[in-house]
């Protein structure tokens, strides 16, 4: 009988292409906040990069860090010319744009889209690392990450040893207001399993770009910045409670502020 009432509001709908399916529970959508619970990592936090959009906050580890991975270029450079300074070379990625801002216009750019596999203006992440044969490549790098939803796509298809190359990991999750789908639910929870491998959040930040949505139960910013430092980096696993961190800013001035809801970290 279920079946039938759930197909006929189907019918019912299709001609406002909506459609009626089941939702996450609330253990799967709690799953998924579980794999990002931030520790302590034992290192600082440093802010690199503008006062608002742009900037995050990474662990004071960056010695023998030699370069960073960048893709999605954006209208500031101010994040990888912090690095520049601090002796980390930064290779940038986009094929909406026709080269970096002016004042990063040296930087190694390749005018391609990150994505699940290598062809026309995509590469993958591993290919793209490949490619780079430089002094810049030979230590511990870093990625820096806001493709616009496009990130798991490009992690499930990345190998753990490229993954593994990265000391830290600082990316933008998009699509949390999905979360009570569940197939999003699952590629999300996919995606935070992978990376849990070899990481751990040791910061979270929402964007105030969006408002928190609820979702099983569970307050959600549809928006997540999320640093993650490499295991074998850590120093302390202590769970991290203290937020928002002194150097966080909002990312949209004029928009209220978005406190990281306690679910993450209480």
């Amino acid at each position: 009988m279920g079946n039938l009432l759930r197909d006929a509001t189907n019918w019912a709908v299709r001609p406002l292409n909506w459609s009626l399916i089941k939702q996450s529970t609330p253990a799967q959508v709690g799953r998924v906040v579980s794999l990002l619970r931030p520790v302590d990592g034992g290192h600082p936090l440093i802010r690199i990069g503008g006062a608002a959009d742009g900037g995050y906050l990474l662990p004071d580890d960056l010695a023998g860090v030699t370069g960073c991975f960048s893709p999605g270029v954006g209208d500031s450079s101010r994040f990888e010319l912090d690095l520049e300074r601090r002796g980390i070379k930064s290779f940038l990625a986009d094929a909406s744009v026709q080269g970096p801002s002016a004042e990063a216009a040296h930087m190694d750019f390749d005018a391609k889209f990150l994505g699940a596999w290598t062809g026309g203006d995509k590469i993958t992440l591993d290919d793209w690392v490949t490619s780079k044969r430089s002094p810049a490549t030979e230590g511990d790098l870093m990625l820096q990450m806001d493709i616009e939803g496009a990130e798991y796509e490009v992690l499930l298809a990345a190998s753990q040893a490229t993954l593994r190359r990265f000391r830290i990991i600082t990316l933008e999750l998009h699509w949390f207001e999905r979360l009570g789908q569940p197939a999003a639910c699952h590629m999300i929870g996919s995606v935070l399993d992978k990376l849990s491998q070899d990481f751990v959040p040791v910061h979270l930040h929402p964007n105030n770009h969006a408002r928190a949505v609820v979702i099983a139960g569970y307050t959600l910013p549809p928006l997540l910045e999320v640093t993650y430092l490499r295991r074998d980096r850590c120093r302390s696993m202590e769970p991290r409670r203290e937020f928002p961190h002194a150097a966080d800013r909002d990312n949209v001035a004029g928009k209220p502020p978005l406190a990281l809801p306690r679910c993450f970290y209480a």
